[in-house]
């Protein structure tokens, strides 16, 4: 018989066999950094969980059948600057430059070798600058040299950050903007004579608030005559960007919703004009450098990518007359984008597929896929996502995507409810999306019932809805998650006694402050999570040092509210078995804070398991270390929920 559902094997709900392993789900785990074109040619980055989370740059040579390698091991082009790094990679005339993960320190390689096989080209190492972080490098062709910004150690002091100037000839590093607490997206009018960025300071974070600069490009390339062209309170002006006929575009959000600007004469900075009116993101948390949400298509053409509700579409703009056309395209997520005039090169995800690095012709709507995570999840066995929308407190909506449980090889018993894996991302101002995650498959395949939540402080729902975690952090994340959970019971699409809750980072925070101050969650696992706020305010690095002021309340002022917010203050309150897993080397989130809160719950003699992973850091990158914890997750789970599995 070919009929599937005839012959579903029944079995209670998350205790199927899943074709989606644990080696599946890290393989997956590939991470697609910035995606350039460079005289037809395609160049990304990819993460290799396999290779010790080693960052290769990888180039797709137009009319080549097979993507190569460019950068030879053990070199990694991975920016560490404000600890989640991100632009390390630019291309200009078939060379590249990057940043080393080992030394932080800029190289160049030319990338013309073999098409077919990884080229012998040996990095050169341009800059020696050995307390310096290096991200976002720019290209100037007319002045031999490259601008970057810079992050210098100075010890225990706080770092400085400056916007530098770097001789592509003898690698000389020369400081050419300083003075705001942080810098990002230095961007080079087509002629080489101007360049604009971004700085903002604290208190504030990227989506805050910040400042675009704009000054003229001298001729050893320093900067003369720099200027303030926006500097408003509560805009955060992100992406500056130069059209080919050298109008300066950006991304702001005074009317609420992150939509694309530009100045019609930059030497007037009262000449800001919208270029387009539609009531959805086109920015995003400057949480890496390098992040991109629109590129060139011409001189009167923009492809950018809009977020409505957590999706993620793709569209072109015409500039002449702000008119807006759908691009389709199988992708609900898309992380990276650039463009030429003849095609546009996007890192993209859709609800049945995992990220791809795809070119697309937008006069055909032709894809063509040069790179893939993971080999397909077979159809049949895909959960698709379902948009969620659900009451929460003080009369708010919160948002999500549901996962039923889906495998065609089995079938639940009559009556029976599945257990459900509540997900709170890794914000607080970060989203979830409906693309294909292997990781979200994992359990769904297995029966369980899966909800990605966005709680309130995510964005792509405008800034109203981004702002409101502001002094809430660790209630309204709490009440949101908790919410979706009544919400899918009340539903009758998840077993009320039967719910677990999984967070990493600022979600693993969510996660252990949801298993402390409620009581609905009867297992929970925490990945590089926070348990001691005050402990954060404290030890945590320059970039989200001021971070909590406004999640919480100024620090040490306020400790009160530290003090009541972090479950390692309370965990008297917390009754139910919990994992927590995290690196050794993590210097955003200290492996100290899982210590410290697994110590004080074996203490009370609740259930503890504690992994650490030697050389992993803020975030899982090696593939051992992505399925063992995964592994360990589903034993856990599997004990605490008393799933019988043969």
């Amino acid at each position: 018989m070919n009929d599937k559902t005839q012959t579903a094997r029944q079995k209670p709900y998350g205790t199927w066999r899943s074709a989606v392993t644990p080696d599946m789900a890290a393989a997956a785990a590939v991470r697609y950094g910035g995606v350039a074109l460079d005289n037809g040619d395609m160049y990304w980055t990819e993460g290799r969980p396999r290779e010790n989370g080693r960052v290769v740059i990888v180039r797709g040579a137009r009319g080549a059948k097979t993507p190569v390698d460019i950068l030879p091991a053990p070199h990694s082009a991975r920016s560490r600057a404000h600890e989640y790094g991100g632009g390390a990679m630019a291309v200009r005339g078939g060379e590249v430059w990057f940043v080393n993960d080992s030394d932080q320190q800029i190289y160049h390689i030319a990338a013309d070798g073999p098409t077919e096989s990884p080229t012998d080209s040996v990095p050169r190492r341009l800059t020696a600058a050995p307390r310096r972080r290096f991200a976002d490098i720019v290209v100037d062709d007319k002045h031999d040299c490259l601008f970057a910004v810079s992050e210098e150690d100075r010890g225990k002091a706080e770092p400085i950050n400056t916007l530098a100037c770097i001789d592509r000839a003898t690698g000389e590093v020369t400081d050419i903007a300083r003075g705001d607490d942080f810098y990002a997206a230095p961007a080079l009018s087509p002629d080489g004579a101007y360049l604009s960025w971004l700085s903002w300071r604290h208190p504030n974070m990227p989506w805050d608030e910040t400042v675009l600069w704009l000054a003229e490009v001298a001729a050893d390339g320093h900067l003369r005559r720099p200027r303030r062209l926006l500097a408003k309170p509560g805009q955060a002006v992100f992406q500056p960007a130069w059209s080919p006929d050298g109008g300066l575009y950006f991304v702001n959000d005074p009317r609420g919703w992150w939509q694309l600007y530009r100045f019609r004469d930059c030497n007037d900075p009262a000449s800001i004009e919208r270029v387009c009116d539609i009531q959805a993101e086109m920015g995003l948390p400057l949480w890496q450098f390098g992040l991109r949400t629109y590129a060139f298509h011409g001189p009167d053409r923009v492809i950018a990518t809009l977020c409505e509700r957590g999706l993620w579409r793709l569209v072109q703009i015409n500039t002449d007359d702000g008119g807006v056309s759908p691009l389709p395209t199988p992708y609900c997520r898309f992380t990276a984008i650039a463009a030429d005039e003849s095609r546009v090169a996007v890192i993209a995800a859709g609800y049945d597929r995992a990220d791809e690095v795809t070119a697309l012709d937008p006069a055909t709507g032709r894809l063509l896929r040069c790179g893939k995570t993971t080999d397909r999840i077979p159809a049949d066995c895909v959960s698709a996502p379902r948009a969620v929308a659900f009451p929460t407190t003080d009369g708010d909506t919160a948002y999500g995507f549901y996962y039923p449980p889906k495998n065609p090889a089995f079938t639940a018993p009559p009556d029976e409810k599945p257990p459900l894996l509540v997900m709170a991302h890794g914000g607080p101002t970060a989203a979830t999306d409906a693309g294909l995650d292997p990781r979200v498959q994992f359990w769904s395949s297995r029966g369980f019932a899966v909800l990605d939540v966005n709680y309130r402080g995510s964005t792509g729902y405008g800034r109203a809805y981004r702002e409101k975690l502001k002094t809430r952090w660790g209630i309204y994340d709490v009440d949101d998650v908790v919410a979706g959970a009544r919400y899918l019971v009340e539903q009758g699409l998840a077993d009320a006694e039967r719910i677990a809750i999984r967070g990493g980072s600022a979600g693993g925070y969510t996660a252990l402050a949801a298993l402390t101050f409620t009581d609905i969650f009867t297992a929970g696992c925490s990945q590089y999570g926070i348990g001691d706020l005050e402990s954060l305010a404290r030890q945590t690095h320059k970039f989200e040092a001021r971070y909590l002021d406004r999640l919480v309340a100024p620090y040490p002022r306020q400790r009160r509210l530290y003090v009541e917010r972090s479950p390692i203050h309370h965990a008297r309150r917390l009754s139910c078995p919990v994992l927590f897993t995290h690196g050794a080397e993590d210097k955003v989130v200290p492996p100290s804070q899982a210590q410290a809160m697994a110590a004080a719950l074996r203490e009370k003699g609740i259930r503890v398991e504690l992994l650490i992973f030697p050389g992993e850091q803020h975030g899982f990158r090696r593939t051992d270390t992505i399925r063992k914890a995964l592994a360990a997750e589903l034993v856990f789970y599997g004990e605490v929920f008393h799933l019988a599995t043969d």
